[in-house]
């Protein structure tokens, strides 16, 4: 007969790098919700122009601490003030979330469960619930294994397409200290891709099917069009860091195999990510592959690319 898992109430921090005042009343009232209790919730208002006190003065709870950033960090910088939550936090794990995002009632408690199974872990995960400005269901991301190897992660982001937010994660706060703090690349851009693969280096990640976070699509998410200056500068240095990364030889036989697919499919992968990013750009004026043209040599961009970034772009023109 197996032995009941004990479930163990280490204390969490979640913190929320705020800027947007329209849905952090929600957000807040998210985490306030949870059915574990041993958290703390980190507010860090990076230099707002909206009233974020006032929202955050209607809770009188312990649990919150509030702090402002004299100077706007901002948008391109943004993993900078993740950072600076990370350096208030005071809990042994950490999530760190967007001021527009919730957490399900459910999630910390999920994430207590995994702790306990598979202990000594650097980063775990929850399955994600995509909502509306509303608050509406619009889909959900995929289940994944409950125990997987950095190996396995990458290969299935790059060849299944994986959607994943920062908010999805919780991290091991010693070791994601340890590992110099959330890894930066302009915009966020793939930030949280190497921030989690850097901490499930050392012994994987493991997953809970459950639906935890809820991660708001909306017309202010960063990720929207725009800035392909600074996502072009994220995906070289995303583009370094697998490099990098892919020049330590797995010794375990499964994840060698996922090693030789990934490196025959590194230079396809980051060309087509280039291209797209381009294609969004290039679908609202076609006079701008004209400068795309200018900058190939500054981004790496071949010929090829910038056609293949041309004809998406007429596929985008057409869709909207």
């Amino acid at each position: 007969m197996e032995s009941p898992l004990i479930i163990e109430t280490p204390l969490i921090s979640v913190v929320v790098p705020a800027y947007k005042s329209a849905f952090l009343e929600e957000c807040l009232g998210s985490i306030l919700s949870q059915t574990y209790t041993n958290y703390e919730i980190v507010i860090v208002n990076d230099a707002s122009p909206f009233d974020l006190d006032s929202i955050v003065e209607k809770y009188e709870d312990e649990r919150i601490r509030y702090y402002k950033n004299e100077k706007n960090i901002g948008a391109v910088d943004v993993v900078r003030n993740w950072n600076r939550c990370l350096e208030l936090a005071r809990g042994a794990y950490i999530i760190c979330m967007g001021d527009d995002d919730m957490l399900l009632p459910c999630c910390l408690e999920e994430y207590a469960k995994l702790i306990s199974k598979y202990p000594n872990l650097g980063v775990y995960h929850a399955q994600t619930e995509i909502i509306d400005e509303q608050s509406c269901f619009k889909g959900m991301t995929e289940t994944r294994p409950e125990w997987e190897s950095v190996y396995s992660l990458i290969w299935h982001q790059w060849n299944s397409r994986h959607y994943q937010y920062i908010g999805d994660f919780l991290f091991d706060v010693e070791l994601l200290r340890k590992n110099g703090g959330f890894y930066y690349l302009p915009l966020a851009w793939a930030s949280d891709y190497i921030s989690v693969a850097i901490a499930a280096v050392p012994a994987g990640i493991a997953n809970t099917d459950a639906i935890c976070f809820r991660y708001r699509v909306n017309e202010w998410s960063i990720s929207r069009g725009g800035r392909e200056d600074e996502k072009l500068k994220a995906i070289c240095g995303e583009m370094a860091w697998y490099e990098q990364f892919l020049r330590n030889v797995p010794q375990n036989e499964k994840d060698y195999k996922y090693w030789q697919c990934l490196k025959a499919q590194f230079s396809k992968y980051f060309a087509r990510k280039k291209s797209l990013c381009l294609a969004r750009d290039i679908s609202s004026s076609f006079f701008k592959s004209i400068k795309w043209f200018r900058k190939r040599k500054e981004y790496g961009l071949t010929n090829k690319m910038l056609l293949f970034a041309i004809y998406e772009s007429i596929k985008l023109s057409f869709n909207k």
